[in-house]
C-alpha cells in the first residue's frame, strides 16, 4: 500500500513539472512609442486675454463699428486690469456683434453691450456674456469720451453692458469701473445719442456691427 501512494505521488509531481515548463512565458509589456510628429499638448488659455499682462493689454484697443461710424477706445488695464481683461475677451469672441446701443440717456451716456439685443446668440454666448467681474472702481474720472462698466446695485453684478461718457459723471467716481477711453470717433458717440429715445430707451436703437481688437496707434482724438 505504501509502494502504491509513493508511485502516485511521484506521477502527480512529474505532470506538475512538466506542465510548468509548457507554461507560456508572459512577455514584458512594451511602452508606448511616441510619434515623431505627435500633436503638442495644448496649454493655451481658454479665452485669448486669460494670460495676458498689464503691458499686452494695454497696447490693444477696441474699434466699434457701427451704423452711425467707427468708433475706437483705448484701455486702461492699470486701473481695471479684470474688467479690460473681460471687455477684451468679450470683443475676440465677437459677443458684441450685431448688438444694440439699447439704453441712451441725452447728454449723459450712450450704452451697449446687452447680449439680448443681438441677432442671434446661443446658449454658451449667452452664459458667457452674463459671467460676472470684480469691481474695479479707481481713479479714473468720469467725463466726456470715457468708457466703464454698467452694473446694476449688488456688488460684483458688471458683466458685459457698458457705457460711454458724453458729459460730466463725477457722481460714478469711484463707485463704477472706468476703464477706458474713446480717442476716435467721439462725434459717431454724439449722433448716438441724438436718436430719439423714450423713458431711455431708443426707438431705432443704433446697431454695433462688428467690434475688434486692433493694435493701438499713438495718436488721440481727444
Amino acid at each position: 500500500m505504501l509502494k502504491t501512494s509513493t508511485f502516485f505521488i511521484l506521477i502527480f509531481l512529474l505532470a506538475v513539472s512538466v506542465g510548468a515548463q509548457n507554461k507560456p512565458i508572459d512577455k514584458p509589456k512594451e511602452s508606448p512609442v511616441k510619434k515623431t510628429n505627435q500633436r503638442p499638448e495644448n496649454k493655451s488659455p481658454k479665452e485669448k486675454f486669460d494670460n495676458a499682462d498689464l503691458k499686452t493689454m494695454a497696447s490693444q484697443c477696441v474699434k466699434l463699428e457701427t451704423e452711425q461710424g467707427n468708433v475706437e477706445i483705448e484701455m486702461f488695464p492699470e486701473s481695471a486690469p479684470e474688467t479690460v481683461r473681460n471687455f477684451l475677451n468679450l470683443t475676440s469672441l465677437g459677443i458684441f456683434d450685431t448688438t444694440t446701443f439699447s439704453r441712451v440717456v441725452p447728454d449723459f451716456i450712450v450704452q451697449g453691450g446687452n447680449i439680448a439685443t443681438r441677432d442671434t446668440r446661443t446658449n454658451e454666448m449667452t452664459g458667457r456674456a452674463y459671467r460676472n467681474v470684480p469691481d474695479e472702481p479707481n481713479l479714473i474720472k468720469h467725463e466726456r469720451g470715457i468708457l466703464s462698466m454698467a452694473r446694476g446695485d449688488e456688488p460684483n453684478s458688471a458683466s458685459s453692458n457698458f457705457f460711454i461718457l458724453l458729459g460730466n459723471g463725477s457722481h460714478l467716481d469711484g463707485s463704477f469701473a472706468a476703464f477706458g477711453r474713446v480717442t476716435k470717433g467721439m462725434e459717431v458717440v454724439d449722433a448716438i445719442s441724438k436718436m430719439p429715445v423714450e423713458n431711455e430707451k431708443p426707438e431705432k436703437p443704433v446697431k454695433l456691427k462688428k467690434a475688434t481688437v486692433i493694435p493701438c496707434t499713438t495718436q488721440s482724438d481727444k
